[in-house]
């Protein structure tokens, strides 16, 4: 009894470290920043935009391309096991890519040729922790979330699509103070000093607003001359 006893809480111990040892590694994947991995050791060769902006001197297929493609083609018996099978897919073809293996198109792989085999610069788990990322990133939704945001931004005035590409809008509101006033309340105060408007982007400012409690607008030296002259007038237009 005592030795039943005995075996019983030794097999608990051994399952208990195993098990420990299995959620240790799955932690130190999950730790692994996939994105960064992606731009360190797949940048070089495929485009990582969103949608991307192809050229014929290209090295290798878009990665946005790659993860579509291996998504839709994978086979697989039930949708559950899809995104498990294009990250064991990833993994074991990035290691030992093989023309038999590829989901390319001839013409594709006459163009690209199959990649070289990547088995010394990068590990298993970066290649998970790669892979898992790709498939997060790459899908429809986010495709499509960003296909809507272009669109906002191609309709949107000029002027504020310049104030939200130099991250304006982190300091200032539209009509709410922020770090720094509201845009229409420096419209308002400055209507018809568009130079001042214009020497407070260009070369920085402080102390201008009392509310602003000393904080300090660093200079916007690399704005163009015309870049400036649309957000100024933009600017004194609120």
């Amino acid at each position: 009894m005592m030795r039943s006893l005995f075996l019983v809480g030794l097999m608990g111990v051994l399952i208990v470290i195993m098990m420990g040892g299995c959620l240790q590694e799955s932690n130190e994947v999950n730790h692994l920043d996939g994105k960064a991995l992606l731009e360190s050791k797949c940048a070089a060769c495929h485009n990582l935009e969103m949608p991307p902006q192809t050229s014929p001197d290209e090295l290798a297929p878009p990665m946005m391309a790659v993860a579509f493609h291996v998504y839709d083609f994978i086979k697989v018996s039930t949708p559950a096991e899809k995104i498990p099978a294009s990250i064991a897919f990833v993994k074991d073809y990035v290691i030992s890519p093989t023309r038999e293996k590829s989901f390319c198109d001839a013409k594709s792989l006459e163009e690209y040729g199959v990649m070289p085999s990547q088995k010394e610069n990068v590990t298993s788990d970066e290649l998970e922790a790669i892979a898992i990322y790709m498939f997060e990133h790459y899908n429809q939704d986010n495709f499509l979330k960003t296909m809507k945001e272009r669109q906002a931004l191609r309709e949107m005035d000029p002027g504020e699509r310049l104030a939200r590409k130099y991250r304006c809008l982190s300091c200032h509101g539209l009509t709410q103070k922020k770090m720094g006033p509201a845009f229409n309340d420096i419209g308002k105060r400055y209507k018809t000093d568009l130079k001042q408007i214009k020497r407070s982007i260009r070369m920085g400012s402080q102390d201008r607003w009392t509310l602003s409690h000393h904080a300090k607008m660093p200079p916007f030296k690399q704005l163009t001359n015309e870049e400036l002259d649309t957000v100024s007038h933009w600017i004194m237009e609120q």
